[in-house]
């Protein structure tokens, strides 16, 4: 039994209804009285209440307050903004769970700064994570997070700052604790290292004593200010060091004092460095050829060798494409002996297909704009006239050049700078070359027993580490940077260096999982996991948004408990 409103025209009746089931079972309402106009029995609602508590034998309330009132307001409910939850709930178990809260008690017994460092390099490594920002951008990232263990309302720009002080100041300290949590992942048997070089864009003009940051020229093209990043990852795509260098440094020299650092802070007992182009040199092959692992087993190497010098190597290639590779259908890889080492060749023949398709189109189209100059020129010459400014032989001379600079034809299309008229000619014999290096990867290692396929295929491995290398400069963001201090741009770097590493874990283990997200989107998926904020009054209620199946699998893949209310943090 209930009250119902009834509306005929412009005036509300109240009627005393019941609901019922007839005789097909159907529910239905049928009004069993009514008490007329809700004008007409608003004065008598205190008498009716009292009347239906004495029927019913309930206590009569006396107290007018507690009687309705048409006229009461509404319970006064206050929504606070809601925060994510999710991204660093499994952020935070994973910290703890490889053990980089151990880092808490290296700055407890050697710093004397007042602050938590280990939760302010939390708080920043997960900001390059979720929302990556500058320093002061982290404390607005805050307002917009619920972070387990993190009381955001304290944190100040400055506890940051002094933050990413300690971290260097401690650094010795940190790598330490940082090798002891990675060494259970690790291969101690045999260990596969790869090791490659990336530019970071540095902004500002001021000098600073010790800077690293220096004009070079960048990865991405051109010259700028900048530092060199050197990453140390393994076979199975763990970065495990990294090393900030000047950003005029050579990258042959950087090499070897890396590879000791990582032997000595690792129990590996063979190592296999596999390093790009950049770093093949004939000084670093007998620095490579020195080191010793802390066993005492020599450095074992496999180095790519740069296209600038693969016409060294043609002797040795000509009579190996007519034996191996002219008649190739599939990628095939051959080898021979240079200077002591095995130099492993692969050939794919697709890929070659594509390169002098390139190529020769690409000089096709050189010469039809040549072409078409020489042609406005004679007409020129002729008296014809043209519309535009008229063409020199200077000028067309100038413009063809930086197109074939452009194209990187240089050593086969040749401009004669000194002629008076425009004039280039075809160098046959560098295209010839060029098209009997197409599809091909040349390698020079001293590693005995692995077969030359098994060679080929460690060192493809390593465009791993220029995805890391991606994810550092995408998702991590760490550049460009705008630090001007030389230790801040390295504890920038060390933050970004232990986000990859997260990155890199999270990714392991959706992988084990087969679940095919990347740990940017699963990262997305868990932030809709929120923290919300209703007031009743003046009594705070807290509570998670409901976890869906899609993100229960990815709790469960990368190992974190269901999210829980702030309430219920106390209890984990």
């Amino acid at each position: 039994m209930f009250v119902k409103l009834t509306k005929s025209g412009p005036r509300r009746y109240v009627q005393l209804a019941e609901s019922f089931r007839d005789e097909t079972g159907k529910v239905k309402q049928r009004t069993i009285a009514s008490l007329g106009r809700v004008e007409q029995v608003q004065p008598h609602l205190d008498s009716i209440v009292r009347g239906l508590c004495r029927a019913t034998g309930r206590a009569v309330p006396t107290d007018p307050a507690a009687l309705p009132s048409p006229t009461s307001a509404k319970p006064d409910i206050r929504f606070e903004p809601s925060r994510a939850l999710g991204d660093v709930w499994v952020l935070t178990a994973l910290w703890k769970e490889l053990g980089f809260e151990r880092l808490e008690a290296v700055f407890r017994r050697r710093s004397r700064r007042q602050i938590n460092v280990e939760a302010m390099l939390r708080v920043m490594v997960f900001n390059r994570l979720c929302d990556p920002e500058s320093k002061l951008g982290v404390l607005r990232w805050l307002e917009r997070v619920c972070l387990p263990g993190i009381e955001a309302e304290q944190i100040q720009h400055q506890h940051l700052l002094r933050a990413m002080d300690a971290l260097i100041e401690q650094r010795e300290q940190v790598d330490a604790v940082v090798a002891q949590l990675l060494r259970p992942l690790i291969d101690v048997e045999l260990a596969v290292v790869f090791y490659d070089l990336t530019t970071i864009r540095a902004e500002g003009l001021s000098e600073q004593a010790d800077d690293v940051r220096e004009f070079g020229k960048s990865k991405d093209g051109g010259i700028r200010r900048q530092f060199v990043l050197g990453v140390v990852q393994t076979a199975q795509g763990l970065p495990i060091h990294h090393e900030v260098f000047a950003g005029n440094v050579a990258e042959t020299k950087t090499l070897r004092a890396t590879l000791e650092t990582v032997m000595a802070r690792f129990p590996i007992r063979r190592v296999i460095a596999v390093a790009d182009r950049g770093l093949m040199s004939a000084d670093n092959l007998q620095e490579l050829a020195a080191i010793t692992t802390p066993s005492g087993e020599p450095l074992e190497y496999i180095l790519a060798v740069p296209g600038r010098r693969y016409g060294e190597f043609v002797d040795l290639l000509g009579p190996l494409h007519v034996r191996h590779f002219a008649d190739a259908t599939t990628e095939t890889t051959a080898e021979t002996v240079w200077e002591r080492h095995r130099l492993v060749i692969a050939h794919d023949p697709v890929r070659a297909a594509e390169q002098t398709a390139k190529r020769d189109a690409t000089i096709k189209a050189l010469e039809d704009q040549a072409a078409q100059w020489v042609g406005k020129l004679d007409g020129q010459d002729a008296g014809e006239r043209t519309r535009g400014r008229p063409l020199s032989d200077g000028g067309a001379r100038a413009k063809f050049y930086h197109q074939v600079l452009e194209a990187r034809l240089g050593q086969i299309i040749k401009v004669d700078l000194k002629s008076e008229l425009f004039t280039y000619s075809i160098n046959r014999k560098a295209r010839k070359l060029a098209e009997l290096m197409d599809g091909k990867l040349l390698l020079v290692t001293n590693v005995a027993e692995l077969k030359a396929e098994e060679i080929v295929e460690r060192y493809k491995s390593l465009a791993d580490i220029e995805r890391g290398f991606r994810v550092l400069k995408s998702e991590i963001e760490i550049g460009p940077v705008h630090h001007r201090l030389p230790d801040r741009i390295r504890a920038h770097a060390s933050l970004c260096f232990i986000a990859l590493i997260l990155h890199r874990v999270m990714r392991m283990r959706l992988r084990q999982s087969a679940i095919t997200v990347s740990p940017e989107r699963a990262l997305e998926h868990l932030r809709r996991i929120q923290q919300h904020e209703v007031y009743l009054g003046e009594t705070l209620h807290r509570g998670v948004t409901t976890v869906s199946d899609e993100q229960r699998s990815l709790l469960a893949s990368l190992g974190a408990p269901k999210p829980v209310g702030p309430e219920q943090l106390a209890l984990l």
